[in-house]
């Protein structure tokens, strides 16, 4: 049988895509931090509420509460009653005991926790460290604001001090008053109109280095000193430095970068003394004889023709280094005290003078009955000729002679440098003294 082919009929359906929709999914982001937190709190309140619940029942002690009431009594035989009674003690005086311990161990745990999750509560402890931080810099900024203005202040005023006074412009460059009056004299009729304002019409003072008698604290001569002891009556030309010790204690007195005696031409000692220096206590006339107490005496780098010590009541001494053309010490055991001067409020401040040249250097107490006293008498770098220096009558703490040349170049057999033995203290230390020729300068300066 024929059977007829029917032709492929192929129909394409196209395809249906949906479009993609991207639905975003929320992101949830998880405060790790805070849940620490409360969970470390959590922690915390159970930790304290079970420990508290364990002390309170600690403390009514439920056990003994029913026994004393009589709530289990009725239902225990009496056989047994004290049998069971007995073993209620017995956990009454253990159990109960490990149960506050654990309580209060739970407590102390949870403040603990609680401290260690919480910042408040360390910022409490630490606020009194960070509030000092926090009052120092403040106090340091003020401190530094301060220091400069007093810097400046200062530089301002030593500015204008050297602007209007040459005369102080010299001494502030290192020349001495006489070597100052020559340079502004030289300077014509201004420089001599500076010197009679600045020198014969401005007071005199220690500090400046001018000579007088100044009875000490006062930085200005004493007038009354200077008519009673005739001072510059007798040598029109005296140029003495001399300070009157009485009854009110100096703190320090400095002398130093100086030159004494006849070190400048046509210069000579005033009359009637020998002596170029001359330091100690008086023997007074008529009168009761005074000491010069110190607490510190320190004669050091000065050059002398002849230096002697006696009459002394040391507690140490100290000679050290000193040069000498001749020397002669004696060590002499005492029994002197240490020894510091104090005045409290009433205490003289420091008298102090650097530079200038003088006939001679005393330093006495005059007065009856009145001995003199300083904290700290200093003596450095004195270049003295035509007289000794010489020091007695002082009862001091601590003496201290260092590194002093001395000498008349006469040889060795004469003692230039000598202690007496009237010089007495309970410590001595002397050391690398030697003995070597050393002659009075072969000329002297000029004031020029």
């Amino acid at each position: 049988m024929f059977k007829p082919k029917l032709p492929r009929i192929s129909i394409r359906i196209p395809k249906f895509k949906f479009p993609r929709i991207a639905v975003p999914m929320p992101r949830i982001s998880i405060p790790f931090g805070r849940i620490a937190t409360v969970i470390g709190a959590i922690n915390t309140v159970l930790l304290v509420t079970i420990g508290s619940l364990g002390l309170f029942v600690s403390y009514i002690n439920p056990v003994l509460w029913i026994v004393d009431n009589d709530l289990i009594g009725p239902y225990i035989p009496l056989g047994i009653a004290s049998v069971v009674y007995e073993q209620i003690i017995f956990l009454q005086t253990n159990y109960l005991l490990y149960m506050i311990a654990v309580s209060a161990g739970l407590i102390v745990f949870g403040l603990l926790l609680h401290v260690t999750n919480q910042s408040t509560p360390m910022a409490i402890i630490r606020s009194p460290i960070t509030a000092y931080r926090r009052v120092t810099v403040w106090r340091n900024w003020l401190l530094a604001k301060i220091t400069y203005l007093n810097e400046e202040s200062q530089k301002w005023k030593t500015l204008f001090k050297i602007v209007i006074s040459p005369f102080s412009l010299l001494r502030y460059l290192g020349f001495s008053p006489q070597m100052a009056i020559s340079l502004l004299a030289i300077g014509g009729t201004a420089g001599a109109g500076v010197v009679v304002n600045e020198t014969l019409l401005s007071e005199r003072s220690f500090s400046a280095g001018d000579s007088g008698i100044y009875a000490a604290p006062a930085q200005s001569p004493s007038a009354t000193l200077e008519e009673s002891m005739a001072w510059r009556q007798v040598d029109k030309d005296d140029n003495t430095l001399r300070i009157v010790l009485g009854a009110t204690p100096v703190k320090e007195i400095t002398i130093e970068n100086v030159s004494v005696g006849t070190v400048y031409s046509n210069s000579a000692l005033p009359s009637g003394e020998s002596t170029a220096v001359l330091v100690g206590g008086t023997l007074v006339s008529g009168g009761t004889d005074t000491w010069l107490q110190v607490g510190e005496l320190t004669i050091e780098k000065s050059r002398c023709q002849s230096m002697d010590f006696s009459d002394i009541q040391a507690h140490t001494v100290n000679i050290i280094g000193n040069a000498s053309d001749g020397q002669s010490i004696s060590s002499t055991a005492g029994y002197s005290r240490m020894r510091a001067i104090g005045g409290g409020h009433h205490q003289a401040e420091a008298m102090n003078t650097t530079g200038g040249s003088y006939d001679r250097i005393h330093i006495d107490a005059p007065t009856s009955a009145v001995d003199g006293k300083v904290d700290k008498l200093t003596l450095s770098n004195l270049f003295t000729e035509g007289g000794a220096c010489t020091f007695k009558r002082i009862k001091v703490g601590t003496m201290n002679i260092l590194l002093n040349e001395v000498g008349l170049g006469n040889g060795f057999a004469t003692k230039e440098f000598t202690v007496a033995s009237t010089v007495t203290a309970s410590v001595w230390n002397v050391s690398d003294n030697v003995e070597v020729s050393i002659a009075v300068p072969s000329a002297t300066l000029t004031n020029e």
